[in-house]
């Protein structure tokens, strides 16, 4: 059976990350969120509502 032999699927495996990381690792590395947690973490409590009822 074909599907067994591991030989050409695990270099296209093995490829395919070292593609992922050496291309992809780097940027999303550098990416800056737009909005930081030390600005979430300050954010202004909102009031809750008393309804009547």
């Amino acid at each position: 059976m074909p599907q067994l032999n591991p030989n050409p699927w695990f270099l296209i495996m093995a490829m395919s990350w070292m593609i992922l990381m050496v291309v992809t690792m780097p940027k999303t590395i550098k990416h800056q969120p737009t909005n930081p947690i030390s600005q979430l973490m300050f954010k202004k409590q909102t009031v809750t509502w008393n309804w009547p009822w």
